[in-house]
């Protein structure tokens, strides 16, 4: 960690789950809290996300928050990167602290994830950590959310198919499982493959890799592929108090 940027423990709890959902509540969190990082930092997924990027790939990142890793995206090589927030304070924040550090290529706006303000075909990846999480906290039953949680992630998700390109990579990192997520991501409205695969020990986060052009039709729909990928031993606590409380939804609904 950089000694002239420590990292603020205060941290403005809500009031319920569904306060995820206010964007005040990001505005006051973001303007006290300088750094949290969802589902764990960057360091413990990148041998996932690494094989999809190269140096001249582009990468949108939704739902930055004050989170560090599109600083590990840029030391691995891959510099031409956009981040967005729906956040003024949390955009503001982070442009400085980048600027700050030197990351001076990292493009940071506001912008709603719902309504995307990037042309088609622009981005070779985009990638998202915890972000779409948010939409499920007020849903309901997960096997059949409510309708309004279903239009706001539809919305997202046909943003991403859209500022894609042909051949373009969509990556979640998610507590989301298979099967809730799996008819999500296979709407024919989408013409990309679904691969997953996950990290954690005792705990574990899902990472789903969205192939788009890769789908044979919408009438085949292929099964779900897991992706088998090396053990890694991981060496911090597994799950965040936070974390736990997307859980804590997850399970709840489950029982």
């Amino acid at each position: 960690m950089d000694e002239t940027h420590p990292t603020t423990t205060a941290t403005v709890e809500p009031s319920s789950a569904s306060a995820y959902l206010n964007p005040s509540y990001w505005d006051e969190r973001f303007s006290k809290e300088e750094k949290y990082e969802w589902f764990k930092e960057y360091s413990h997924f990148r041998h996932i996300i690494q094989p999809h990027l190269t140096p001249n790939s582009s990468v949108l990142e939704l739902g930055c928050g004050n989170s560090q890793m599109c600083d590990g995206l840029y030391n691995d090589g891959t510099t031409n990167i956009t981040c967005i927030d729906l956040s003024h304070v949390a955009v503001h924040n982070m442009q400085n602290r980048l600027l700050s550090q030197g990351f001076k290529d990292i493009k940071v706006m506001q912008a709603d994830m719902l309504e995307l303000p990037f042309d088609d075909e622009c981005f070779d990846l985009v990638i998202e950590k915890g972000t779409m999480d948010v939409l499920f906290v007020d849903s309901g039953d997960p096997w059949n959310p409510k309708p309004e949680t279903m239009s706001k992630v539809m919305s997202t998700l046909k943003g991403v198919h859209r500022v894609l390109k042909p051949d373009g990579i969509f990556i979640s990192i998610t507590f989301g499982q298979p099967h809730f997520r799996r008819p999500i991501f296979n709407a024919p409205d989408f013409s990309w493959s679904v691969e997953w695969t996950t990290f954690g020990e005792t705990f574990h986060y899902f990472v789903y890799v969205l192939k788009k052009g890769q789908r044979s039709s919408h009438e085949d729909i292929p099964p779900v592929k897991r992706i088998e990928v090396p053990h890694f031993n991981l060496f911090h606590e597994e799950l965040e108090s936070e974390d736990f409380a997307f859980r804590i939804n997850v399970d709840e609904l489950n029982s």
